[in-house]
């Protein structure tokens, strides 16, 4: 660098960096002078002692100043006679301690934990919903409760209504509970927190059937995907109307619906499955079958399969609402 420099002053500074592949900023950056290492930070002369600031705490630590403000402290010592520091530096030594926050109650949002349930087999656990349905009129509405099966996907009880009630929720859970021969102990419903789902009938109803229940967390809607992701299902349907003309016409629709929803549409979360053939039992049957075609179309014709024989769509072994795994990884990669 010092060669360019007396080069510069020779040539001049653009041909000297050109030649030298130098960029500018390089050279002038050399032309500033060096700065002394930086020293320790220096008490100001004014600073209170640790001594001295043992002795402001021990004040505000008085009975007669807990539960007095930094300004009354130091107007009450001045009265007395008496100056210590600043209030300003009453507030400081406080900081220093801790001892500065809000003293009066603040909301404060209780912590909810994420719920994590799974089923293994149907009628393990369930999740039940109520959605609008537009009336024939602007701002009235029918409303369709569903309770379905999380495993098999199955549509196990459903009803629509003028109102949202409690007591026909519990109405609803009690037949479909009876229906399923639910025995004690055995099925876990989840809801998120809506009037219905965390009313005392219900909460009662199902402690006296023995079902466990779970809700989502506050404002989270990813903690009841299943029947979420139904009631689009519902709604993205080619002949779903914009407006029901009667509370009969609403019921005629759904019964149509849930029919074909429950034993012809093949769940692309159930291998390709009706949710009718895995709640019933009739999946490995069904798997079987179609393991028989895809087998004899290999045979028939195996260079249309380079991967080797095909094979079915499997059905999962676990359905889980927040799975525990997959949270893990997912709060790892946010990191």
């Amino acid at each position: 660098m010092a060669a360019a420099r007396e080069a510069v002053g020779e040539l001049g500074i653009a041909p000297v960096c050109q030649v030298m592949g130098l960029p500018r900023a390089t050279y002038y950056r050399s032309l500033r002078p060096k700065q002394a290492p930086a020293r320790g930070r220096r008490r100001p002369p004014r600073a209170l002692s640790p001594e001295q600031r043992a002795e402001v705490l021990a004040v505000l630590h008085e009975p007669r100043f807990q539960d007095a403000a930094p300004a009354e402290v130091s107007a009450q010592l001045l009265d007395e006679g008496r100056y210590l520091c600043s209030e300003r530096t009453l507030y400081r030594v406080l900081a220093e301690n801790q001892e500065v926050r809000e003293r009066r109650d603040q909301l404060r949002h209780p912590h909810h934990p994420v719920p994590q349930v799974h089923a293994t087999k149907p009628n393990e656990l369930w999740s039940w919903d109520i959605t609008k349905l537009h009336g024939p009129a602007k701002w009235t509405y029918f409303y369709l409760y569903v309770v379905m099966d999380v495993f098999s996907r199955s549509v196990v009880g459903w009803l629509v209504a003028h109102r949202e009630s409690a007591a026909l929720a519990q109405k609803l859970l009690a037949q479909t509970c009876e229906r399923q021969g639910i025995q004690p102990g055995q099925l876990t419903i989840h809801a998120d927190r809506g009037t219905s789902m965390t009313s005392k009938p219900v909460a009662l109803l199902m402690a006296d059937l023995g079902v466990t229940k779970t809700h989502s967390r506050p404002h989270v809607s990813n903690d009841n995907p299943f029947s979420e992701a139904h009631f689009k299902t519902l709604k993205y349907r080619p002949d779903f109307p914009q407006r029901f003309g009667c509370l009969e016409d609403a019921r005629g629709y759904c019964g149509d619906f849930f029919r074909w929803y429950n034993e012809e549409h093949h769940h692309a979360g159930l291998g390709l499955l009706t949710p009718h053939d895995v709640h019933h039992g009739l999946a490995d049957a069904r798997l079987a079958a179609r393991a028989t075609v895809l087998a004899a179309a290999f045979a028939a014709h195996p260079e249309r399969f380079p991967h080797g024989p095909p094979k079915p769509q499997a059905l999962p072994n676990a359905v889980w609402i927040n799975n525990p795994a997959r949270l893990a990884s997912s709060h790892q990669a946010a990191q």
